[in-house]
């Protein structure tokens, strides 16, 4: 086999699960080429495996809301012959949704994917030549290498590996005392950590000598990173960055403590001991999953006490909580 295709669009979270699947291919087929299909707003992570050998970015989120403009079918016809520049011994959708179905159809090779029973939306079934049957209740990480695995006739012996490395420097904001990441920030209100335990958190985090560094994004996340940062001694509220320059942030780490946010599975990935928050989802299926290093806490209808987290966080990484 020469060549293999992945479609995996978004979203973050769903992104960083598939990572796996690039480090099992490059141990089971060495010389084969990867190529990888995500949205615009991701292409980071990929760029960040080094068996990755070419990343195509689409827009489908922005197209969807410019679909009349001129500059955007340009831009769909520029993504379709990128796309059908390469025929593929394979094409492998992870995703399982109908988008990701009719981007893997539009692309050229043998289609795998989910059979309709086990595919998130069953109507994506229609696009594959080849369908398997991976069961709705492993982990996201676990369905993925199963697919993969399935599809190129290999055993998956092998350990789970993300295989990130990161490439951008570190920025000058960055504190060059000893720090932890707290992700504060996520999409939907009722997943987020209340402002005064991750004070509390923060403050206990000072006292044993480590400062807290909080990356955000919206307006409403910079706002909340700034009012926490008040509030923790020496915290630092990270300005906008990209997802390459805060894996690097993430990656120089002592640790990282976040909530149901996809960069929350980046610090997993990214082998640093992380201490996963979840407040309104079961994170069974979607946590994080990187082995002993990478702890989920709370689930649906709890919130975890910052007593708690502290211990996770201790037992982690080692450090001696005040």
């Amino acid at each position: 086999m020469r060549s293999i295709l992945l479609v995996k669009t978004s979203s973050l979270g769903d992104v960083i699960h598939n990572l796996p699947v690039v480090s099992d291919l490059r141990r089971a087929m060495p010389n084969v080429a990867i190529d990888w299909v995500v949205e615009e707003g991701f292409a980071d992570i990929p760029r960040l495996h080094p068996a990755v050998r070419r990343v195509i970015p689409v827009a489908i989120r922005r197209w969807r809301k410019e679909l009349r403009r001129r500059e955007t079918r340009a831009e769909m016809r520029s993504f379709l012959c990128s796309l059908r520049q390469d025929y593929y011994d394979m094409v492998i959708d992870t995703q399982g949704l109908v988008k990701s179905a009719v981007i893997t159809r539009l692309a050229q090779g043998l289609r795998c994917g989910h059979a309709r029973e086990s595919a998130r939306e069953p109507l994506a079934a229609w696009a594959y030549d080849c369908h398997f049957a991976i069961p709705k209740t492993a982990h996201a990480v676990d369905r993925n290498r199963w697919l993969a695995a399935a599809a190129c006739d290999y055993p998956l012996d092998m350990p789970l590996r993300y295989g990130l490395h990161t490439t951008a420097p570190a920025p000058a904001w960055l504190p060059d005392s000893p720090y932890v990441v707290l992700l504060s920030a996520t999409s939907r209100d009722d997943k987020l950590w209340p402002e005064a335990r991750w004070t509390a958190l923060g403050q206990s985090l000072h006292a044993s000598g480590l400062r807290s560094v909080l990356p955000a994004g919206s307006p409403a996340e910079l706002e909340r990173a700034a009012r926490l940062a008040a509030a923790i001694p020496d915290a630092v509220a990270a300005p906008r960055s990209s997802v390459a320059e805060l894996a690097t942030v993430i990656a120089g780490a002592r640790g990282v403590v976040g909530v149901d946010t996809g960069l929350t599975h980046l610090a997993a990935a990214l082998a640093r001991p992380t201490v996963a928050l979840y407040l309104a989802t079961d994170p069974g299926l979607v946590g994080v999953h990187a082995g002993r290093e990478a702890v989920n806490l709370g689930g649906q209808g709890q919130c975890p006490a910052p007593e708690e987290v502290l211990a996770t966080f201790d037992r982690l990484t080692g450090q001696a909580i005040a």
